[in-house]
This record gives structure tokens, sequence and C-alpha cells, in this order.
């Protein structure tokens, strides 16, 4: 049964834009509220990976982002100024600088474009939830407060999240102990400027991040107890001198902050009818870029099974996926963020020794490109098995990405022309079966049917070279956000009967 009330999403920065954004353009009433005046100018998050780019460009960002991104060529190590290693990134793991206000500004057009639009300074002080919606108290502009019902909520109001508290969940974790700096500001001196440079030494961690604008993102610890105001443009270029490679001088400060770290996260992403996606379920050591990225792509996984029951055109066991999906992915980054921000941090010199050898070793074996690259860029994070995927599921897939594999994406040719309300059955081999189950789940799957030559037609009939060649008859039914939900070769294809049937209720 379809609903009829809007969806809430409470906060527009990057997670409440694309969650709104996606259920917008699927044609789910939406509303998008936040307790700010206007949009934050603050550069804040800026590195954005393949996958997030790819949400980005299919919400048509693709003009934006090739104005104000960077795209970043290597990341590169430093043990007490010597290069230890350097990751280099091809065509397909490639990220790219895009600063916070950017990616916000791409977001709101997509959100406009489908019709949508943003309540500033409008504030959820109330929720509660039953088994049939959600009410909310709304705080208008002028003060005045009213009590609307919606089908659901979503809450991205960031780590402080007012939604996560008055569902009752707590926010696990630690801080850590130190203090950190951030500043933008131009750097004049002999450095690669489309290169992320880390800085190890016994003085402490430096990273140095390259804006679109020639600038640089300058990354640091500071002293404990350090207040914004001690941060002076000198101790800025003292940090610099003292961390850095030398001969860098830092001038035209255009923003400047301390902060510190946490590693929290929630116990559960959703209570009933109400979800939580980006920092208000987790948050973690901005160590290897990855914060805004697993955000967006949290209100990404999220916002197509919503819209597909909201419409009535899937079970409400879909949504019961939401959670399980991507507090896996959220586990994976908080993990390696950890140990990349302890690896940072380490004093002993065996320790350091063992660091710098390990690094050296890893990139003349190739596992930065062959595992560690993919992952950053978000090709190779897979889920388990549950109602959205069924098995068997792989638990790596290494260089075999390009494959079908349940869990996994799909290779990226294919998931550029797939449709964004409905699954795909992708077919090699007899169509008879694959078009009776399209029959019997008519608003719910579209056959398309794959060469021995691996072409595929997009929606209008257009041939899709899609990279990957099967080698026998099969099918895979491949979800809206590009993920194998199941592979079947037998004819009758009873596993992806099972799956749609449960599915569709």
């Amino acid at each position: 049964m379809s609903e009829t009330l809007p969806v809430l999403v409470v906060g527009a920065g990057p997670v409440g834009l694309t969650a709104a954004a996606e259920l917008a353009r699927r044609g789910v009433p939406v509303r998008l509220v936040d307790r700010a005046a206007e949009p934050s100018p603050l550069t804040k998050a800026l590195m954005v990976w393949p996958r997030t780019l790819e949400v980005f460009r299919l919400l048509g960002g693709s003009g934006h982002l090739d104005t104000y991104g960077l795209p970043v060529q290597a990341f590169r190590y430093y043990s007490e100024s010597r290069e230890v290693c350097a990751l280099a990134f091809d065509a397909e793991t490639k990220p790219s600088v895009v600063t916070q206000p950017d990616v916000e500004a791409l977001l709101r057009k997509a959100l406009a474009d489908a019709g949508g639009v943003i309540e500033w300074e409008t504030a959820v002080t109330a929720v509660r939830h039953d088994g049939t919606g959600v009410e909310a108290a709304i705080a208008a502009p002028d003060g005045t407060e009213t009590v609307e019902r919606f089908s659901y909520l979503i809450g991205a109001d960031g780590a402080s999240s007012l939604v996560r508290k008055q569902i009752g969940l707590e926010f696990h974790g630690a801080t850590y102990p130190n203090v950190f700096i951030l500043a933008d500001v131009s750097l004049d001196g002999d450095l690669q400027r489309d290169a992320v440079h880390y800085y190890c030494s016994s003085k402490g961690i430096m990273v140095l991040i390259p804006l679109y604008n020639g600038r640089f993102r300058v990354f640091t610890a500071g002293p404990p107890g350090m207040r914004p105001e001690e941060l002076t443009e000198q101790v800025l270029q003292d940090y610099v001198d003292l961390r850095g490679p030398g001969g860098l001088r830092t001038h035209d400060v255009s923003w400047k902050t301390t902060f510190s770290i946490h590693a929290r996260h929630t116990e559960r992403l959703r209570v009933g009818r109400v979800f939580l996606a980006g920092d208000s379920a987790h948050v973690h050591s901005p160590a290897g870029g990855q914060g805004l990225n697993t955000g967006v792509t949290d209100a990404h996984n999220l916002a197509w099974k919503l819209a597909l029951v909201h419409q009535g055109k899937a079970d409400p066991v879909l949504l019961d996926t939401y959670e399980v999906e991507r507090r896996s992915v959220a586990a994976a980054v908080v993990r390696q963020a950890e140990v990349q921000t302890k690896a940072w941090m380490l004093k002993k010199k065996w320790q350091i020794r063992s660091r710098d050898v390990a690094a050296g070793l890893a990139e003349k074996l190739g596992l930065f490109d062959r595992y560690y690259s993919p992952w950053l860029a978000g090709l190779t994070n897979h889920y388990p098995e549950n109602p959205a995927v069924t098995g068997p599921v792989a638990k790596r897939a290494g260089t075999k990405r390009d494959r079908l594999l349940s869990g996994y994406l799909a290779p990226e040719p294919l998931r550029a022309v797939l449709p964004i309300d409905r699954y795909t059955l992708v077919v090699h081999g007899s169509t008879n079966t694959a078009d009776q189950l399209a029959a019997r789940h008519p608003d719910l799957v579209t056959v398309r049917e794959i060469s021995e030559a691996g072409v595929v037609d997009d929606a209008e009939g257009t041939p899709v070279t899609i990279g990957w060649r099967p080698r026998r008859p099969m099918a895979a039914l491949v979800r809206p956000d590009g993920y194998v939900a199941a592979v079947d070769k037998t004819p009758d294809l009873p596993a992806l009967r099972a799956h749609l049937a449960a599915l569709h209720g």
C-alpha cells in the first residue's frame, strides 16, 4: 500500500540534501528543514571519492564537478621528510577535492530541479513515532510551532543530532586527546599541486591538501586544550615549518579553526519509521577522507528503498536492509580511519620503522592499487547477505570488481544506464523466464539483455558496452543503486523468483 504523507528530512547539509533530492526525483513528497538561516560558507569536508562523484553526476552535477573539483593524482607519504611511498590513482579510483559549499550548491540545484525546496530557520524540536507515521514539532522562522505528521523521518542533523536524542539512541565511543588544526591558506614553495601530502615525523603529523583555486588545506595536531583564537597566522606558519618539508610559506589565511576528533557511533540506524544517516549515526577521524562520502552514500542507499516502499512497490522489509548494509560500511570506515590515525601518531622508533617499511613494501607489491585504492574509491564496499542481497556473497571482490557478484557494484557502464526507480534484470541467454518475472512485477523490474560482446541497450535502445562478457547463460538482478541483488545461472531462475517474491511481499 502506498503512503500519502511526505517524508521529513532534518538537516540541509550534504547528507540531508542527497536524501531529499533522491526522494524528490523519484516522485516522493519530501520536506527538508534546517535550523540554520543559510548554508554554511565553511569549506569543512572536501575529499570526494569516485562512488560519491558517481552519485553526484547521476544527480546532474557533472558540469559543476568539472568546474569546482580538483582531481587528485596521488597521495604521497613522508617520514621525517623522506618519501616512503606514493599511492597513485588511475581513472577509476581518482578522487576529487570539492569543498563542502560547492558540494552543497550542486545538491541544492539537484533538489530544486526535482521540485524540492529548503525551509531555512526551521527547527524540529520534538519527535514521536508509531507504527503508521511520525509526528514532529516544527518551529517556524517566526517562532510559531506546529505538530505535523509524516510517513517517515530522516535525521541528517549532524553529530549533535536532536533526532538521535529524541528516539533514545546513545552515541557510543570516545574523543581523541589531541586538538587538531584546520586552515585554508595560500602556500608558496615547491610542492606538487595535484597530490595530497602526508608528513609524519617525531614532531607530529601534517597533511597538505590542494584546493581547486590553487590554495591548500593544512591539517595538523595542536596541543591539548588549544583554543581557536590561539591559532594565529604565525603559529600556523611555525607548525608548517616544524612538520612540513621546509621552504613553504603560508599567507592569505581564509579560514582556520581547532577541533577535536571523535570516534562515535549509534547501535542502530533505525527506530521504527525514523532513520539516521551520516554524522548523526557515526563520526570518525578524517583519515582517508571518507566522512562526507559515507554520509552521502548512506542517504543514497536509503532513498531508493524508501521511495519503493512509500509508493507501495516493495514490502517494508526492504527498509530493514538499510541498517544492515550501512552499518557494515560505517564499521569498515571507522576501523580504517582509526588504524591510519594511530599510524600517523606513532612515537617509538621501531614502530615508525616498521610502518615505513610496510608502506614501501605495499607499494612495491601493488597492494595499494589492488585493494586499498578501490576500497577508498568506494568501489569494493560489499553488502552482507540480507533481504536485499541474496547469496552466495563473495567476501572480497579484489580485481574481479567488473563481474556481477551479489553484494557488489555492477560494472560502471551498466550502472550508468540503470533506471533509478526499479530493479534491472540483466540477462544473457534466453529471456523467456526473465520476461515472465518482469510481467509478474511490472512496477518493479525491467529486463535488459547482454550480448556475447558484452553490449546492453539503455532505456532509449542505444547499445552500451559494459566491459564484461558473460561466459555462460545467467541472469543478475541489479538494484536501482547499482548493487547486484542476486545472481542465478539456472534456467528457471529460482533464486531470483524467491528474491522478488520476498521483496514484493
